[in-house]
C-alpha cells in the first residue's frame, strides 16, 4: 500500500513539474511574440522614416546634419540586438525625429504639404501602435518574471535555466515627458 501511495505522490509531483514547465514555455513564447510585435511596429516606423526625411529634404536642402542624424539613429535602431540597446536607440531616434519636425516649422509650405501631413499622421499612428506593443510586451514579461520567481515554480525555472527578462522602459525622466512640437 505504501508503494502505491509513494507512486501516486511521485506521479502527482511529475505532473506538477510538467504543468509548471509548460506554463513557463507558454509565458516565454508570449514574451517572444510580444517582442516580435514591437519589432514589427519598429520596422514600420523605420520604413516610414526615409519617406519623411525625403519629404522634408526637398524643402530644407541646407539642413543636411539633421537628416544624417535621423538616418544614423534609424540605423542604430535597426541594428539593436538587446532590449537595452533597443531602448537607447529608440530614445535617440525619437529625439532626432523631434528635431526633424522642429525643422519643418521653418518651412510653411512643407507644413501645408499633404504628403508631409500624411506621413506625419502615419508616424503618429505607428508611435501609438509601438506604445501599445511595448505595454503588451512589458505585461508578458511581468507575468513571466513573476512565474519564474514565485515558489515553487522558481525551482523548476532554475533547473530549466529560465532567467528574468528585461522590461522595455524609458531610461530618463525627459523621455517620459511628451514632446511639445507644434505644426
Amino acid at each position: 500500500m505504501s508503494f502505491i501511495i509513494t507512486l501516486l505522490v511521485l506521479a502527482a509531483l511529475a505532473l506538477y513539474i510538467v504543468a509548471v514547465y509548460n506554463s513557463l514555455v507558454r509565458l516565454k513564447n508570449l514574451c517572444d511574440e510580444a517582442w516580435s510585435g514591437i519589432d514589427v511596429q519598429l520596422k514600420k516606423r523605420y520604413n516610414l522614416i526615409p519617406n519623411l526625411v525625403n519629404s522634408v529634404k526637398g524643402y530644407a536642402k541646407h539642413e543636411k546634419d539633421v537628416f544624417e542624424r535621423v538616418v544614423e539613429k534609424r540605423t542604430a535602431g535597426i541594428n539593436a540586438r538587446t532590449v537595452k540597446e533597443q531602448e537607447e536607440a529608440e530614445a535617440a531616434l525619437s529625439q532626432s525625429l523631434m528635431s526633424l519636425f522642429a525643422l519643418a516649422e521653418n518651412y510653411p509650405d512643407l507644413k501645408a504639404n499633404s504628403n508631409f501631413l500624411d506621413l506625419q499622421r502615419q508616424l503618429q499612428a505607428i508611435e501609438d501602435d509601438i506604445q501599445k506593443a511595448r505595454r503588451y510586451y512589458n505585461a508578458t514579461v511581468r507575468d513571466y518574471n513573476i512565474r519564474i520567481e514565485s515558489f515553487p515554480s522558481n525551482l523548476v525555472a532554475q533547473q530549466m535555466n529560465y532567467g528574468r527578462r528585461e522590461f522595455f522602459e524609458l531610461e530618463s525622466v525627459d523621455q517620459r515627458l511628451n514632446p511639445t512640437v507644434s505644426f
